[in-house]
């Protein structure tokens, strides 16, 4: 009784306080959606597209999961909150409140999908306008009203569950005009073998056994809230065609969904699953080949246009392979374009006989993928209304975009780029690695020459590339909306959306550190192996003996993230935590624990050999972190959502050797009290030939610190101690090891004697020897400078080419940052990407980045340039810039493949699994002292990642030397 009085106090009051609210100025009244007191009402008319009203009741249901209460639906202005749906030209009535509203209904008529959400209060009552130039834009304006009143496109895919609100507002003055910049936008659900399909044929969907209406109809009502309107469906032959089904037409038609197939899938037919089973009306099947059996394949094609031209239909015209094959018939590469001539004629005519539109109205894609932008460039005729559909190397570089000439052409041009691939050189199904500044780099290009008419993504399941595919379709509605320097933020304003403020910064910064790492190798890269045929797993090119032991530092970084990880899981409220786990956890642990497995392994299997005890330690960490794996999964499948993604996770798409359990070694150890040490820069004690360990050189102005590990090779613990001078500093001066122990050694320059050049030797006493450790400090002198400087540091200058001392930019060209696009920190790209080549000679107008630089030796330089693995633009540029130290003669460096990319092309396989390609010149410097590098840019689309200045021989390492930037507090005068 008393909590039904306290409810009845409290509606008064709320209606007390609202009555206020709506008496005083309606310039600060918020618009409210949903409150105790208060009931809005959704004014829609009967005439609005089916999809308008599908749109309509998914708002109807997000204000119902935010607030409890679910507003009505009405067809005239009976309440004071109103919420006006429609789509200009539907109801006259609807489109004069519009215009007195001060909406520009021309303006707004006259663009693709476009919408305008307007509050307006007059006397005393408020209405809420959404307007759409076309049914998508009015949708479109609704699922916008559904983020901001905090619904997540991921809702359901992900299990973002909203924040419960009694009231539900938007502001006064809320008024936004929006259309997309690219008009076809969408998604490739593909390789759905070990994620969507058997999750959809038995958990979703067993009724239909397979990835069918019920399916799609959640897909589709995904791409609408992230406001994309384009798919290929699924199509590998684990799932039926996508026609198979007919709800699967109607609930794309249903959502508002453009219908398109794949490179390989004219004329919306899957000839994996299709081509087979079709029987033609008259006489045989035959052979998928178009040169020897025209008439029946003309019978297939005509027979899919017939039953899909009443609806929303993207056809792909063009010929390739029964599946992601070249086109069969012809000789040479002249027959087979014109065959493929021959097809385009066919397709056409039977698009304009069937549709009964005019041919340039029914929207057509040619994609000329693999194989296929050979047949592209040797003349095909390809007509101008198409739209070209340029694809990336599937690894996410694009492999050509429109010439001047190409962006003339009215059916312009798209881009179909993958977030999952399987294929050579191996695949990734597994977890999400393409970061968003890849993304961004990319169809930043795309955009600005002109391919704005269809960006389809491949997805693979859907999960777990949610981030990219996000980004992506973002970015398709808007590309202008990001710039370079700042796209890391969009991790933290991803997490803000789908977790809230309190944690978004943090959740930002693991999975911008999550997509570097991946980038810079991504886990199921891991095995330094190939597919087709598939290579047993090699040992990885991380460095375990020099630059500080790249195998440790990238165990230890993923380690950190995994920690940090499971501990916000456990901080984080229960509602949170299903959908932090699909979006961030999961992937997280994977790959670290992939990482650790591979890495643990081989440090096993080098250690046993080294005679190390610890060999044994590491194998069984390999162990634990594959089960972590497998547990991970599990927990993923049945438990995650009370079972909900049953059968959607695999941790091992395929079964390909990477993801078994790797190899390690094994270590009997000796039955004597026995050890040894290994220093840095040293594989093993036998390297040691003068009798004498000798750490790399100590520098000053660098201030590292260099490791050396103490290896117990016995059964009974190991007891050491070291012996050093004042000035050097050990991490740990003794100990009892049963295994190993690192021992970091650096130097306190403020005790070092007054010297350039300062030698000392730290002893390892162990086993009743001593090992004996030379180090040499050098002690150099520089002036404080305000701009930056990069020192030599044991033969070499290593720069992040961010972190450059001067930057000058032009009106014609331009240096970014690319926040995020380096293998360990941030790039350096040449934009804008329509620019023309420049000329070397002609100094005035060019680009120039320049590095001061400050060496301790003369002679002969070796400089190095880590390129992003991008692709010339187009035919009319390559990959230049030009480089010269101290004003010398420019010289050209080119990052182009030196052979035309295929996918067995061995330089670009090894340059797209390590994430950057190496191009070497020679230089010359002739004295000591400071210097300036200067690169100037020729050709956009260059992308410099880090730049090494060596004076002697180069060391293997996998990243290149950690950077020699000088910091100000290092500087001794």
């Amino acid at each position: 009784m008393k909590n039904k009085m306290f409810n009845l106090i409290t509606m008064l009051i709320f209606s007390f306080w609202a009555l206020m609210m709506f008496s005083c100025s309606s310039k600060d009244t918020p618009f409210i959606v949903s409150s105790p007191g208060i009931t809005t009402h959704i004014v829609i008319n009967d005439n609005e597209d089916e999809l308008v009203k599908t749109a309509a009741n998914l708002f109807s249901d997000d204000i119902f999961n935010v607030s409890g209460k679910r507003p009505e639906f009405t067809k005239q202005d009976d309440s004071k909150y109103l919420i006006k749906v429609g789509t200009i030209g539907i109801n006259k009535d609807f489109d004069k409140v519009c215009k007195e509203a001060g909406i520009d209904v021309k303006k707004l008529q006259s663009q693709w999908e476009a919408y305008c959400i307007k509050v307006v209060t007059v006397s005393n009552e408020s209405s809420l306008l959404v307007v759409g130039s076309t049914p998508r834009g009015t949708a479109y304006g609704l699922m916008e009203l559904s983020r901001k009143i905090g619904v997540s496109p991921w809702y359901w895919w992900a299990d973002v569950h909203p924040v419960k609100r009694e009231i539900v507002s938007l502001p006064a003055d809320l008024f936004l005009e929006d259309a997309p910049k690219v008009k076809f936008r969408g998604i490739f659900l593909n390789d759905e073998d070990w994620g969507l399909q058997p999750w959809a044929a038995k958990t979703f969907e067993p009724e239909t056994g397979d990835v069918g209406p019920k399916t799609y109809a959640k897909i589709f009502e995904l791409l609408l809230r992230l406001k994309a309107n384009a798919i290929w469906p699924a199509m590998h032959d684990c799932t039926r065609a996508f026609f198979t089904y007919p709800d699967n037409i109607k609930m794309a038609d249903k959502y508002g969904i453009w219908v398109g197939s794949s490179h390989c899938e004219p004329m919306l037919r899957n000839n994996v699953d299709e081509w087979h089973r079709w029987s033609p009306p008259i006489g045989e099947r035959g052979d998928w080949n178009f040169d020897k059996n025209p008439e029946q394949i003309t019978e297939y094609w005509k027979q899919r246009i017939d039953a899909a031209a009443q609806y929303d239909g993207i056809y792909t015209v063009g010929m390739r392979g029964i599946h992601d094959g070249s086109m069969p018939g012809g000789e040479n590469i002249e027959e087979k374009v014109d065959i493929l001539n021959r097809v385009l004629d066919t397709q056409r005519n039977l698009l304009t006989e069937i549709t009964g539109s005019p041919i340039t109205e029914v929207p057509q894609i040619f994609c000329p993928y693999k194989e296929v932008l050979q047949l592209y460039k040797a003349g095909a005729n390809i007509p101008d209304d198409v739209t070209i559909m340029w694809a990336d190397d599937n690894y996410g570089y694009i492999r050509q975009l429109s010439n001047e000439e190409e962006r003339k052409r009215s059916g312009g041009a798209g881009v179909y780029y993958h977030l999952s691939y399987w294929g050579r050189p191996h695949d990734y199904l597994w977890l999400e690695s393409i970061p968003v500044s890849l993304i961004w780099e990319e169809m930043n290009k795309a955009y600005h020459t002109n391919a704005k008419d269809v960006w389809i993504v491949n997805v693979g399941d859907i999960k777990p590339n949610e981030v990219g595919m996000n980004f992506f379709l973002d970015m398709a509605w808007n590309p202008d909306q990001f710039t370079p320097e700042t796209l890391n933020s969009y991790y933290t304003d991803f997490a803000e959306k789908q977790f809230g403020k309190e944690h978004a910064e943090e959740i930002g910064e693991i999975l911008q550190k999550y997509f570097q790492l991946g980038f810079s190798r991504k886990p199921e890269n891991l095995g330094w192996n190939e597919v087709y045929p598939n290579n047993p797993i090699q040992d990885p090119e991380f460095s375990l003996f020099t630059n500080g032991d790249e195998v440790q530092q990238r165990i230890d970084a993923y380690d950190s993230l995994e920690k940090q990880v499971e501990e916000l899981y456990a901080e984080l409220p229960n509602q949170q935590r299903e959908s932090f786990y699909q979006l961030v956890a999961y992937k997280v642990i994977g790959a670290s624990n992939m990482n650790k497995k591979i890495l643990y392994a081989y440090k096993s299997r080098v250690y046993a050999k080294q005679g190390r005890t610890s060999a044994g330690l590491y194998a069984q960490k390999a162990r634990e972190a594959f089960e972590k794996i497998k547990q991970a999964t599990s927990f993923y499948n049945d438990s995650l959502a009370d079972g909900k993604w049953l059968h959607m996770m695999t941790y091992n798409p395929r079964n390909l050797p990477v993801f078994d359990m790797t190899p390690t070694g094994s270590y009997v150890p000796s039955d004597e009290y026995s050890g040894e040490i290994v220093p840095e820069g040293y594989s093993s004690a036998n390297e040691v030939t003068s009798e004498v360990f000798s750490l790399p050189t100590f520098n000053s102005l660098t201030n590292r610190s260099y490791f050396v590990d103490v290896i117990n090779k016995g059964i009974q613990p190991l007891k050491w101690e070291v012996e050093a001078d004042d000035w050097i500093r050990v991490s740990k001066i003794s100990g009892q090891t049963e295994n190993e122990e690192r021992v970091w050694v650096s130097i306190d320059w403020n005790l070092v004697p007054a010297s350039d050049v300062v030698n000392s030797v730290v002893r390892f006493k162990l086993n009743g020897s001593v090992y004996p450790v030379n180090v040499e400090a050098r002690k150099l002198k520089l002036e404080p400078n305000d701009k930056k400087l990069f020192v030599e540091d044991n033969g070499v200058v290593s720069i992040e080419a961010e972190d450059y001392t001067v930057l000058n930019n032009t009106t014609a060209g331009n240096w970014q940052t690319i926040q995020g696009l380096g293998r360990e920190n941030d790039a350096v790209g040449a934009h804008p990407v329509t620019a023309k080549a420049f000329d070397v000679a002609d100094a005035e107008s060019t680009p120039v980045l320049s590095y001061d630089f400050f060496s301790t030796s003369n002679g002969e330089a070796k400089l190095y340039f880590y390129c992003i693995p991008t692709q010339p633009i187009n035919e009319d540029y390559q990959l230049r810039f030009s480089v010269s130290i101290d004003n010398g003669d420019p010289i050209i460096v080119n990052a182009v493949l030196k052979e035309e990319m295929d996918e067995n092309n061995p330089e670009w396989k090894n340059n797209v699994l390590n994430s950057v390609t190496i191009q070497e010149v020679k230089s010359k410097l002739q004295e000591q002292g400071n210097h300036s590098l200067k690169i100037r840019m020729i050709d956009p689309g260059v992308v410099i990642d880090k730049i090494e200045i060596w004076m002697k021989d180069k060391k293997n390492t996998y990243f290149g030397a950690a950077e020699t930037l000088l910091e100000q507090k290092n500087t001794i005068k």
